[in-house]
């Protein structure tokens, strides 16, 4: 979107010097990623970063409010309750498309809200492999708060051990192993030095859990929670003693609540320039005259999964669970990414921390997916090029 680093870029771009990027990349944790790492990052003017930040301020204004969590607990599943919740949520992601206003002007446009924790690591790694091989000036950067790399890797050392000694803190999934995202996993718990279990080797033991590393046994005391209770239904050959709704004596470094808390739940709360129309599907007592406008979507999905782009009235009545579904206005993502084959949308994660010790969420580092096809998420670029995952660059 800066057009002479755009230019400058594209034309210095080879597929040698990205083939080359993608196996330092996997090298230096010997783990490939297994998504599509896109040929760019994108370049982000100040007129764009500042309407981030004024979007992002609009939903922290919301989610820092002392009733916030009891106004979503109603988004809690029955049977999702997890024991201490804790009272704010430690990682937060706002989701923006990158869209164009009535008069043209660029405008992000929130698609989606996680309390939830994303590619913090791998984002780390990503800003140094684009470093490593294209021209991305020195002066600009991913992260915010003008930290270096080591006080960001800092920062999130301090959230996810909190005070404990590394062997006592997990990163908990779901057969980590075949995760998509593993290669984040593999970066965090190799700069953390903590270890990646599976939710099924872990034991519940008088109210105490345990993992055993490398024939040692060793009290969890706190969880990195990736987790998502979707997954974890998924997987009934997984043998477990512990599927976290048991009462146990733990911290979160992520409680699992919020990933419900603060999600999709959370727009129709919003009211700003920056948020599409947004309605819980069984609040609606008149469907919008312009339904052809509208996209419907599940609540608790991820990339793209049950979204319906062209709802229709009988559809909709169709829907068994419809307090489980909004009804959202669409937006219309721009082509603002010039590639060698073509314009690109964009969409911009903002990744957030909330340390105990802050009065507001802390603003970390950006994650950027381009696409070219009918959404964002890979099932709709498949066979694509200069699309998938990225970051952003701010000017300083």
């Amino acid at each position: 979107m800066i057009k002479e680093l755009r230019r400058q870029y594209n034309d210095n771009f080879t597929n040698e010097a990205y083939r080359a990027m993608i196996a330092w990349l996997g090298g230096q944790y010997n783990h490939d990623p297994k998504f599509h790492v896109a040929e760019s990052p994108i370049f982000i003017p100040n007129e764009i970063r500042d309407h981030l930040l004024a979007a992002c301020n609009d939903v922290l204004d919301v989610v820092v409010q002392p009733d916030f969590a009891h106004r979503s607990a109603p988004a809690i599943p029955p049977g999702e309750n997890v024991p201490n919740q804790t009272d704010r949520p430690l990682f937060m992601q706002f989701d923006f498309g990158l869209c164009r206003d009535g008069e043209g002007n660029i405008i992000p446009q929130l698609i989606e809200a996680q309390g939830f924790p994303s590619l913090y690591h791998f984002q780390y790694l990503l800003d140094k492999s684009y470093r490593k091989f294209f021209p991305i000036p020195d002066d600009f950067t991913c992260r915010f708060g003008n930290r270096t790399e080591a006080e960001y890797l800092g920062l999130l050392r301090q959230c996810i051990l909190g005070d404990h000694a590394p062997e006592n803190v997990i990163l908990l999934e779901v057969d980590p192993t075949n995760q998509t995202t593993r290669i984040d996993m593999v970066v965090c718990c190799k700069e953390l030095g903590i270890a990646e279990v599976c939710i099924s080797d872990v034991e519940l033991d008088g109210g105490k859990l345990f993992y055993e590393l490398n024939g040692a046994r060793h009290q969890v005391r706190r969880i990195y929670n990736r987790v998502i209770f979707d997954e974890l239904k998924a997987r009934p050959d997984l043998k477990r003693t512990f599927n976290l709704i048991e009462v146990a004596d733990v911290e979160w470094a992520g409680h699992p609540n919020w990933f419900f808390l603060l999600s999709k739940y959370t727009l129709p709360f919003l009211n700003s320039q920056y948020v599409p129309d947004t309605r819980i599907l069984s609040e609606i007592s008149d469907l919008p005259a312009d339904l052809e406008q509208y996209v419907l979507k599940p609540l608790y999905s991820f990339a793209g999964s049950g979204v319906d782009l062209h709802p229709t009235v009988e559809k909709i009545a169709a829907v068994e669970n419809p307090e489980h579904f909004i009804l959202q206005k669409k937006v219309t993502y721009a082509e603002l990414i010039e590639t060698p084959d073509g314009p690109a949308r964009t969409e911009v994660r903002m990744m957030f921390v909330w340390p105990d010790e802050e009065d507001r969420p802390v603003l970390l580092n950006n994650l950027v997916r381009l696409s070219k096809g009918e959404m964002i998420g890979v099932r709709y670029n498949k066979g694509k090029t200069w699309v998938g995952g990225t970051l952003g660059y701010f000017a300083p």
